[in-house]
């Protein structure tokens, strides 16, 4: 079955999408004037529908990158589609100075769903990590009297790309040549507790200097690893115990990508701070910092963004999470997400040596090739996209499965099919 039959079965509730003729694009102006900061594809992508896009050339793919974990609804949702049709008529934006309902509706819906009491918006992932770490150093500052405050972050953690976030971020590879980078940052690895609790010990004597800690309920960019409960359980009864803030960077497992509204709900705990974006707006830019009230110490001036929390986006935004909760998406997760990791474990079956294993939760799956063998991850997304589908490397040894929360079972089935394929050819 073809991704074009596809999507006119699995997206039938979408609007209907005329039959549109390619145009060739030549990509030779895009490289003389757009920054060279992304290694692209050959590929120039021109329209969506569903979980399906296609090319100036007229190919379809099935699109299991969306836009990195970012488009919820797919491509050309009508639910998307009218409420930034309705918005834009309405008001897009009018600064921070005055009160939207938008806004405050949003903040609701966020605070109404997940354990936060407030909430800040901004535009991006980066940007809630920055507002996350800005309010972790006042709490520092203001409440527990630390001088010098640090925040513990992970080992191949990532949490943005501005010059805090990257150094926050536990990959030297983003951070080389951008020195001097920001301090107070710590890195110990990942689902380690002895190595965090030593970490403490050292880092605390007997200035209590560790303000936060700060991770992803499951890395992402670091690989597809999932959290560890027993770690994350731990971690939290530490913050507890010596008032340090517990910070979870939740801008790509967010939003009902894991089966769960939130990452940290899959980890039994609840964090003081986190941070969301790419879900939450479905593909229009905006983020989130959520935090409990307690930590809630911004002041008028503390912070701020001009185009943080515009009803345009807020708008678009609301409208996404309503959609998640009145279509029981989540069901739709947990089901897709089981069939894709069922099915990607039985192509590992079939290459040993190839596959080390498939981990993930709910609609983001890594697989994750062993270290020893020459194949790359990218090796991998070119063979897929030769079969018709679009992946995303997650580090040089895992691909990275992260469709649309709305995804079909035919669909799955179908790149299943295309991977095996691709496999395969290059294995």
């Amino acid at each position: 079955m073809s991704p074009e039959t596809l999507v006119a079965e699995a997206t039938a509730t979408l609007m209907p999408t005329a039959p549109v003729a390619p145009v060739a694009y030549d990509t030779a102006d895009f490289d003389q004037y757009v920054m060279s900061t992304y290694g692209r594809y050959a590929l120039t992508l021109e329209r969506g529908a569903g979980c399906c896009v296609w090319d100036t050339e007229g190919r379809a793919y099935l699109d299991f990158v969306a836009g990195i974990a970012t488009c919820t609804l797919g491509h050309a949702h009508p639910v998307m589609v009218d409420a930034v049709t309705q918005q834009i008529q309405k008001l897009h934006h009018v600064s921070n100075l005055y009160y939207t309902q938008e806004q405050g509706d949003l903040a609701k819906w966020l605070i109404e769903h997940s354990c936060a009491d407030r909430a800040f918006f901004c535009n991006s992932g980066a940007e809630a990590n920055e507002g996350a770490i800005k309010l972790a150093r006042k709490y520092a500052h203001t409440v527990r009297g630390i001088e010098h405050p640090i925040i513990i972050t992970a080992h191949a953690s990532f949490h943005g790309r501005t010059l805090a976030t990257i150094t926050a971020t536990g990959q030297p590879k983003y951070q080389k040549n951008f020195d001097p980078l920001m301090p107070g940052f710590h890195y110990v690895p990942y689902n380690d507790i002895a190595a965090l609790e030593e970490a403490i010990a050292i880092l605390d004597g007997n200035d209590n200097q560790v303000a936060a800690i700060m991770m992803e309920a499951l890395q992402g960019e670091g690989g597809v690893r999932p959290g560890d409960v027993t770690y994350f359980k731990r971690i939290r009864e530490i913050c507890d115990e010596k008032g340090i803030l517990l910070i979870l960077d939740e801008v790509q497992v967010g939003m009902g990508r894991t089966g769960q509204y939130w990452g940290y709900e899959n980890l039994g705990i609840e964090p003081d701070i986190f941070t969301s974006a790419k879900g939450l707006g479905g593909g229009i830019p905006i983020g989130a910092m959520l935090c409990k009230s307690f930590c809630d110490i911004f002041q008028p001036g503390d912070h701020a963004s001009t185009f943080g929390g515009n009803p345009f986006a807020t708008g678009v935004a609301l409208a996404v999470c309503q959609t998640l909760e009145r279509e029981n998406i989540l069901d739709n997760v947990r089901a897709r997400g089981k069939q894709l990791q069922e099915g990607l474990k039985a192509i590992a079956h079939k290459f040993p040596g190839t596959i080390a294993e498939v981990r993930g939760w709910g609609l983001i799956n890594g697989l994750v090739l062993e270290p020893e063998i020459d194949l790359t991850s990218s090796d991998i997304v070119k063979a897929a996209m030769a079969q018709g589908v679009l992946l995303v490397p997650a580090g040089p040894k895992v691909v990275r499965f992260v469709p649309p929360l709305i995804v079909s079972a035919a669909e799955v089935d179908e790149v299943l099919k295309a991977i095996e394929t691709a496999m395969k050819a290059i294995a």
